[in-house]
């Protein structure tokens, strides 16, 4: 009975160890367009537009540069989140699959 709780848990962990995986990798790309968006705003000498919905719309830069900032740090801090749970589920699997194999 034992086994097959940890078991059970060794598959808990890996299937939310892999989630954990896909939405750091969403983030991730996010970050990336995020800091590209960045890049192509600063270097922007005319006009700068925003694509809200449907629309584009004529923004003001200082106002989007502020924003992506803004968007940057939080992903990076979703990212960073991400990773920590990614250490301590990585962490707890080992543990029990080192405790599971043990006790085979």
């Amino acid at each position: 009975m034992a086994q097959d709780n940890s078991m059970q848990e060794m598959q808990i962990l890996e299937q939310n160890l892999q989630n954990i995986l896909m939405q750091k990798q969403a983030f991730q790309m996010e970050f990336s367009e995020t800091q590209s968006s960045l890049k192509e705003i600063k270097d922007a000498k005319d006009d700068v537009f925003k694509i809200v919905g449907q629309l584009m719309i004529k923004s003001d830069k200082k106002k989007i540069l502020e924003e992506l900032t803004n968007k940057e740090k939080i992903i990076d801090l979703r990212i960073k989140s991400l990773e920590r749970q990614e250490k301590d589920f990585s962490e707890k699997l080992t543990k029990i699959r080192d405790e599971f194999l043990k006790k085979n």
